[in-house]
């Protein structure tokens, strides 16, 4: 019965003192962590960013050589549209009958 008590103290210590070992190693690396993911995070937007400013610049090239004569072309294949609202159905109010 002592070693049962004994092994059941032991686990408990040992659940608590890698809770703190953790929170620890967290407060040391986890800013570290989250400073990378946001580095390449902002790499990928920035690269993504110049793609599109790539693509936007060649295909307004493109439009121009394509039509030579006096008449202006708004190409609106990338503008934004703004995105529709969700159609739930319609509002039906009930009544209660005595």
């Amino acid at each position: 019965m002592q070693e049962a008590s004994f092994s059941g103290l032991r686990f408990i210590i040992g659940i608590i003192a890698f809770y703190y070992i953790f929170k620890f190693l967290a407060r040391i690396f986890l800013p570290v962590l989250v400073k990378k993911a946001v580095e390449n995070a902002s790499e990928n937007f920035q690269r993504q960013q110049q793609y599109n400013q790539q693509f936007n610049q060649s295909n307004t090239w493109q439009n121009t050589n394509r039509n030579n004569n006096d008449e202006i072309i708004i190409n609106t294949a990338n503008a934004k549209h703004p995105r529709e609202t969700k159609k739930v159905g319609e509002y039906v109010d009930y009544e209660e009958i005595d």
